[in-house]
């Protein structure tokens, strides 16, 4: 049985999602969507039900990478999410012309963000993956103070400069009380399409490394494959798409290391307790 977990302090958790798992990068270019397209259909593989917000607003990627053209229907003023192999999807980029520029200042984006949480009308879900846009911005300030938030996952490359970034990343969270499940290095090694060697053409090492310097653990370290590529631009995610390969493989593990960590936090028993009323009659 999957339990809910705690939120930030002075947020209550989500009747309908027992946990919001936030998927952030410190920098663009690190796969941070691909991860967590294929991390939310790991967990839905491994029998959970599950959803996946693209918060990306001005760059939405999961349209793109789960099949287009698509548009959400809108059912009593409420989105309903689209259904793709067996996830509930929610992006601007099913509620606007995909062409469409999204020429918006952060007050504007924030409230985007919002709507996209609270008016979908989601099912009963295990998880929520949140797939964020990469920095430190307005999006993540957003999620931070309207979101509740059961734990964070974080997505770097083995390159120095990545992981500076990424490192930012971490405190950020760490600030605004979400706690953070681990890391998972994307990209870690280049498989040869045709021998399957793996080389470490990135370095190797740092994540590793910062994860143990911040107390927190390495969850994954996924490959840079180009079947993971093409799939993603076919519409159908690798996890999807070769489910018995290792890279698919590879994602179940990550999955599964998410789940069992979040699994540790200290539950939510606030939708346990009766409703008190005080009367003088």
């Amino acid at each position: 049985m999957i339990h809910r977990h705690q939120v930030q302090k002075g947020l209550q958790a989500s009747k309908r999602i027992k946990n919001v798992i936030a998927v952030g990068s410190g920098k663009g270019g690190v796969g941070k969507s691909t991860v967590a397209a294929n991390l939310a259909l790991a967990l839905s593989k491994e029998g959970a039900a599950v959803g996946l917000l693209d918060a990306d607003i001005y760059g939405p990627s999961q349209p793109h990478m789960f099949g287009e053209p698509a548009k959400a229907a809108v059912q009593d003023k409420r989105f309903q999410p689209l259904k793709r192999h067996g996830i509930e999807l929610i992006s601007i980029g099913y509620l606007v012309d995909t062409e469409a520029a999204m020429i918006w200042r952060g007050p504007m984006v924030s409230g985007a963000l919002q709507q996209l949480f609270n008016d979908t009308d989601w099912s009963e879900l295990d998880y929520l993956i949140i797939d964020l846009p990469p920095g430190t911005g307005d999006i993540q300030l957003t999620l931070a103070q309207k979101i509740p938030v059961s734990g964070a996952v974080v997505v770097t490359t083995p390159q120095d400069i990545a992981l500076a970034d990424v490192q930012r990343a971490i405190k950020m969270f760490e600030k605004v009380d979400i706690p953070v499940l681990g890391m998972v290095e994307n990209m870690s090694t280049h498989l040869c399409d045709n021998c399957g060697h793996a080389s470490a053409i990135f370095g190797q090492g740092g994540a590793e490394q910062m994860a143990r310097e911040h107390g927190i653990k390495l969850l994954g370290q996924l490959p840079l494959d180009a079947r993971i590529c093409q799939h993603s631009d076919a519409g159908t995610p690798i996890v999807a798409a070769e489910p018995d390969s290792d890279i698919a493989a590879a994602y179940l593990a990550l999955a599964r290391q998410t789940a069992a960590t979040l699994a540790l936090r200290p539950r939510d028993y606030t939708s346990k307790f009766p409703n008190v009323v005080v009367s003088t009659n």
